[in-house]
């Protein structure tokens, strides 16, 4: 077992405690860490926290009934470290609370997303002052710095102190440098990556000789968007949307599960309309292409849940377009039944990204699709249908070549 250093969570040879300073500071900066990135080792939310005494860390995706989050969503000096800002203070009220999302750039959109009054809360940015130092990771924009270099920026504008805040970054060169280094003159990452891509599809094998324990899901949201929230655009409709503007993963505020259609390879077919426990938004209907009829006079969302429920059974196996669906069918209770992200499957064949369903099935030259259920989502779990297929083809034929090979 490896020798872990308690406070910096990280194996003793790579600790960067002793690199770390204590910077009181006048902005309380509240920590909202994604829980995938709680398992990045890389991660600078953690190295951040423990150089800043006047922050707080919380862990998770929905934080809307979460006291210590709400009070500070509704307090004007509060504000969110988002790219796309001003990190001017003159331009609203003075910042004593400073929210900042940890994730990957579509993790912290996507909490964004899923929390109204995250979303609704003045935001500001920072300009890097030179591109970021995050050699160790890929970033997607110029803007999206480590966390630790974005809280540096910010502090060092909100506090009116470019230079005192540098002294956060000392920990985090050292923890690339040492991770780089470690790169250079180990075999096992290397080893790792070149299995990965010779098996992109194992995630697969399990399901080759039973493919109907996989449950193909994809769900339409409840969401309405306040004038001025800066949320990104209209409701979102789940993978459905990933063709239009409102993009795979663009749940809006209060968003809540309306739609919900699924299917099994074996051609068994679930499909329910949940009535809204929340004013229905304006333009939800439209987004989702059902009648706002069906949504109204929809069942009870336990009930139709319960039947879902029954539908995946015990050994069920859910895969959906991103995980869109799967957070709204948290928020509903249904906790985390076992998954597959066919998107992430697909990229990791293509070795790109895939875009939207449509885009990744032609991509895959998959077969035409048939609409299995109503609306977007209906005509989104044809793609998925037909996506899966595909996958399982080429997985099949990966293992047949690992059996040649061995």
């Amino acid at each position: 077992m490896r020798d872990v250093c308690w406070r910096c969570r990280r194996p003793r040879p790579v600790c960067y405690c002793a690199l770390l300073p204590s910077l009181p500071t006048r902005t309380r900066v509240v920590l909202l860490q994604h829980p995938r990135e709680r398992r990045v080792g890389i991660g600078t939310a953690r190295m951040t926290h423990l150089a800043l005494p006047n922050s707080e860390l919380h862990e998770g995706v929905i934080f809307e009934e979460d006291a210590r989050i709400v009070a500070l969503a509704s307090d004007p000096t509060t504000a969110v470290l988002f790219p796309g800002g001003d990190a001017d203070p003159a331009g609203g009220p003075p910042v004593r609370s400073l929210i900042v999302v940890d994730g990957t750039w579509w993790q912290a959109k996507k909490m964004l997303a899923l929390n109204p009054r995250l979303a609704s809360v003045r935001r500001i940015g920072v300009t890097p002052r030179a591109p970021g130092n995050y050699r160790i990771r890929r970033e997607p924009r110029p803007e999206c710095l480590a966390t630790v270099e974005a809280v540096a920026s910010a502090l060092a504008a909100l506090e009116e102190e470019p230079a005192r805040f540098d002294a956060m970054l000392r920990a985090f060169e050292f923890m690339v440098d040492r991770q780089i280094a470690f790169q250079a003159t180990s075999d096992a990452p290397r080893r790792r990556r070149r299995a990965q891509a010779a098996s992109p599809l194992s995630p697969l094998r399990p399901y080759l000789a039973a493919p109907s324990r996989v449950v193909l899901v994809d769900g339409g949201a409840n969401s309405g968007w306040p004038a001025g929230a800066g949320a990104g655009g209209p409701p979102g409709a789940g993978a459905a949307a990933a063709e239009g503007p409102a993009g795979a993963d663009a749940a809006g505020p209060r968003s809540e599960l309306v739609h919900l259609v699924a299917c099994r390879p074996s051609g068994e077919g679930f499909e329910a309309f949940l009535r809204p426990r929340r004013p229905l938004g304006p333009s939800v209907a439209h987004q989702l292409e059902v009648p706002e009829h069906r949504l109204l006079d929809g069942e009870e969302a336990g009930a139709a849940l319960a039947r879902f429920r029954a539908f995946v059974g015990h050994d069920g196996v859910l895969g959906a377009w991103g995980s869109f669906t799967a957070d709204l069918l948290a928020q509903e209770g249904l906790g985390r039944p076992p998954s597959l992200d066919l998107r992430d499957l697909c990229a990791r064949h293509l070795r790109r990204r895939p875009g939207g369903v449509a885009s990744g099935a032609r991509a895959l030259l998959a077969g035409d699709p048939a609409p299995r259920g109503s609306g977007r989502a209906g005509r989104t779990l044809g793609w998925l249908e037909v996506v899966l297929a595909r996958l399982l083809d080429l997985a099949g034929e990966e293992e047949v070549a690992a059996r040649g090979a061995a």
